[in-house]
């Protein structure tokens, strides 16, 4: 049965932490989806993992509608929110809920994400709750903020810097959001901003006290090693199972090792193969 925003609030009434990962494609999403991940994120850090940007600026809407509506098809019974890209909700409201409705309509995804605050940001997200759309909220270290947040560093390290954190979670929830996102910080920050809004806070490198956790899916299995955040764990390398996967196959190719004909090859019935060889011979006696 199809997660529904309802179920991930019951997940919080009862205590039940949340599984969030990312994912941008089909593949990916459907073994997510087997493993039985409770949300699917389709983040603008697709620019940096799929798409080899140097960082999530560049991403635009049809990017990550292309992306979205994959990842649908391929966890069609998860809850799944797609990431706004950088200016696309930031210029007007209308812009915001056009674009907004648009994820929502050609990919088929839960519900959006926005990052910041202030009342700008809440603003926005007051004019897309109004036309009937789920937005998840992010705080925090927020990449497309970065550089007036002098780069991808841990937020909430003093206590004014932490106070406001608190207070910009409690006016998104005022603005409309149903959850919010906290990204790189203290896990005291974490715990707090959990403890001062009563809608679903999710983590990611936010501490242990929030209702659940996201990770970057290609940083937990070694496949994106450009770089590692701190609050990453991983539970394997597939990076380099799938390495030495290409370089067993070129050596194949080269030492025409690959493909064996009596294993990896079609077959005919001998007297087609005999026919064929007299068509040979016939046509090039011609």
């Amino acid at each position: 049965m199809k997660k529904s925003v309802n179920d991930i609030r019951q997940m919080v009434k009862d205590g039940e932490k949340i599984s969030f990962l990312t994912s941008y494609d089909y593949l990916t999403a459907k073994y997510e989806e087997r493993a039985g991940i409770d949300m699917i994120l389709v983040g603008d850090s697709l620019g940096n993992v799929e798409l080899g940007y140097d960082s999530t600026i560049p991403v635009i809407m049809d990017e990550m509608i292309s992306h979205a509506s994959s990842v649908r098809r391929g966890a069609p019974n998860t809850f799944i929110i797609g990431d706004m890209p950088y200016m696309s909700y930031q210029i007007s409201n209308e812009m915001a809920i056009m674009n907004a409705g648009r994820f929502i309509k050609e990919s088929r995804c839960d519900a959006i994400k926005l990052e910041g605050a202030g009342e700008q940001i809440c603003e926005r997200v007051r004019a897309i709750v109004g036309a009937g759309i789920l937005v998840m909220g992010h705080i925090g270290l927020t990449p497309q903020f970065t550089a007036q947040l002098g780069g991808l560093k841990a937020q909430g390290k003093t206590a004014e810097a932490a106070w406001r954190l608190v207070e910009e979670a409690r006016k998104l929830e005022e603005a409309g959001c149903w959850a919010i996102l906290v990204e790189g910080v203290p896990a005291i920050v974490g715990k707090a901003i959990k403890e001062n809004t009563t809608i679903p806070i999710l983590g990611i490198g936010a501490g242990s006290h929030v209702d659940g956790q996201l990770i970057i899916y290609a940083d937990m299995i070694g496949y994106y090693d450009d770089f590692t955040p701190k609050f990453v764990k991983q539970y394997c390398n597939v990076g380099e199972i799938v390495q030495k996967a290409f370089e067993e196959y070129i050596s194949d190719v080269k030492e025409c090792q690959f493909p064996d004909d009596n294993v990896h090859a079609y077959k005919i019935k001998q007297e087609e193969a005999d026919r064929f060889e007299e068509l040979l011979k016939e046509k090039k006696g011609k």
